[in-house]
């Protein structure tokens, strides 16, 4: 498991920390898309973790959707799940189990054929 990072509250010390990639976004859009490099892609250099956007046409909006996609993908990274606690099945769920089991038998064997000797 990873060590968790102290992420910064405010997004200017978080770019901080971050490689940013510019590219073109390709895709639909047309020429605006095609001519300009307003695909964005951080790259977090303490944890190596990545988050990109090429959705919207300007690089600023880019970078600033890339970066909350940063601080979500962060937080996960940071994210301990509780200690499971392993649980007993109840008395009363085991009896209801096994009676289950016995009329399940029970059925089974009145839809076997007949014996030879019983006739």
């Amino acid at each position: 498991m990873s060590v968790p990072f102290d992420i910064p509250d405010d997004d200017v010390t978080l770019l901080g920390q971050c490689e940013v990639q510019t590219f073109r976004s390709g895709g639909k859009g047309g020429q605006h898309q095609n001519t300009t490099d307003s695909g964005v892609r951080l790259v977090h250099r303490a944890t190596g973790v990545r988050a990109e956007s090429r959705s919207e046409r300007s690089q600023l909006r880019n970078r600033q959707l890339a970066l909350e996609r940063l601080r979500k993908k962060l937080v996960e990274r940071n994210r301990v799940d509780p200690v499971r606690r392993a649980t007993r099945v109840p008395r009363r769920e085991k009896r209801k189990r096994a009676d289950e089991k016995t009329r399940r038998g029970r059925l089974k064997q009145l839809r076997r054929k007949p014996s030879a000797d019983a006739e």
